[in-house]
């Protein structure tokens, strides 16, 4: 074996450093404009939604006016008119953000290919240069003696190469710390997609109801053909009496039709234990039973832990599923027989009775339900404790302040937790709570009048 170490052959050992500097140069290159294309495309997107979200609040000033006016023809039809186009331009504004996240999901993509191969390279060349100073380590002072090689030439080669291998594994450690980091930003900007494209679809939901009213708008506008003293006849015909009222039925989600007058006596009940409005404690429920399809008929194995494991959120699933179970077995019923939500296309299920509560949340409220309900421990399932919870979750939001603002404030709270509840995404959710809760507020003064 020929252990000659003479100088210039060190420098084979450099090339593949070289190679790799030369690599990285044209990786950077590349990278950098590839960056600058999606920031000068983002930038468009961003000057787009701002547009959107000017005409957006353009369309709830003018609603905000038109519902000020007196009750008419013209001004009805204005406001379903601006309600429509507002919903339209949130979708679209809707659209321009997911474009966005996915133009950022790419991005870290890229990033994350570009980190593996360099990874890929940085292992090869430091596998290279730890077998060769291995060699170097295994060879004898008499096998260089006996090799005439340079002691003085043998020793600054084990000093490059030791030098080489530990600016390589600090490459490699850091590498390895910018590909985790990066999956990790990947990972946050799949869940901001897939809320999103969950939050468009149930927008599209909201469009679909609107545009059912414009038709009947437009059924209407056919009979009173435009006159206004036709269509304030129209309206009259339409105001129900207090009989009327509390021969309608109250459908709830997971649970059988509850007459009105008892759903009104149960958010009073409600109402006087927390100081939310009982209008609002029914626009809430109402929003609730009218959100999915085949609501109530779901089972908790399959709508509700098993879609959070397959979308990714183990410990979630674990979570909902020994909250649920405990909440059933403290109950003494059977946890497979009882209804959830069912999963709709854009999520998960699993809601339990009147008030739509997740198990976890319920398990939050076991307490504060049965010391006021004396119901102990409370069920999800029975209309009085399901009032109750909607009730105190209100307050908790904010709703006992009683403005419009706090109300609306605490429904989305309700239904997108704090840290989301002041995004434009869930709005529709706010303003539809405060129209049913006007609503209902009507027929609470017809028969409070009667």
């Amino acid at each position: 074996m020929d252990f000659k170490f003479k100088r210039n052959k060190s420098l084979i050992f450099i090339y593949p450093i070289i190679f790799l500097f030369i690599f990285f140069i044209i990786l950077y290159t590349q990278i950098t404009y590839a960056q600058s294309s999606v920031e000068a495309r983002r930038a468009q997107l961003e000057s787009n939604l701002e547009i959107i979200e000017e005409e957006i609040n353009t369309q709830q000033i003018l609603l905000q006016n038109k519902q000020r006016e007196r009750v008419s023809f013209e001004r009805d039809v204005a406001i379903l008119e601006a309600q429509i186009e507002k919903t339209k331009l949130s979708i679209k504004a809707r659209d321009i953000s997911i474009i966005k996240i996915n133009q950022d999901i790419n991005k870290k993509e890229e990033v994350i290919g570009a980190l593996n191969e360099k990874l890929e390279k940085e292992k090869e060349s430091l596998g290279q240069l730890i077998r060769k100073t291995n060699k170097i380590d295994n060879v004898s002072l008499a096998e260089i003696i006996l090799g005439n090689q340079n002691l003085s030439d043998f020793f600054e080669d084990i000093d490059t190469f030791n030098s080489i291998k530990t600016a390589l594994n600090k490459s490699f450690e850091e590498i390895e710390g910018t590909k985790v980091s990066t999956e990790s930003q990947k990972r946050a900007f799949q869940d901001k997609k897939s809320e999103e494209l969950e939050l468009r679809d149930i927008q599209i939901l909201q469009k679909n109801k609107i545009e059912k009213q414009e038709k009947e708008k437009q059924a209407i506008v056919e009979a009173t053909k435009g006159v206004e003293a036709e269509y304030q006849k129209l309206i009259k015909t339409k105001e129900k009496s207090a009989a009327q009222i509390r021969s309608e039925l109250f459908a709830l989600r997971g649970s059988a039709a509850i007459p009105f007058e008892q759903a009104l006596e149960l958010a009073n009940a409600a109402s006087k234990k927390t100081s939310v409005r009982t209008a609002l404690i029914l626009g809430v429920i109402a929003e609730e039973s009218n959100l999915g399809e085949n609501i109530g008929t779901g089972n908790w194995k399959e709508d509700l832990y098993q879609c959070y494991k397959n979308i990714g959120y183990i410990t979630s699933a674990e979570k909902q599923k020994a909250a649920f179970l405990k909440i059933t077995s403290d109950l003494g019923l059977n946890p497979d027989t009882l209804p959830v939500s069912k999963r709709p296309w854009y999520g998960c299920g699993g809601a339990m009775g009147p008030a739509q509560f997740m198990p976890t949340t319920w398990a939050l409220y076991t307490d504060r339900i049965a010391k006021t309900t004396g119901h102990n421990p409370p069920n999800p399932w029975d209309p009085s404790d399901a009032f109750m919870a909607s009730a105190i979750l209100l307050m908790d939001n904010g709703a006992d302040k009683g403005t419009q603002y706090a109300e609306r404030l605490a429904a989305l709270r309700y239904l997108a937790g704090w840290k989301n509840a002041e995004k434009p995404s869930y709005s529709f959710y706010g303003d539809d709570v405060i129209e049913l809760a006007a609503k209902y507020q009507k027929l609470i003064d017809i028969l409070q009048s009667s």
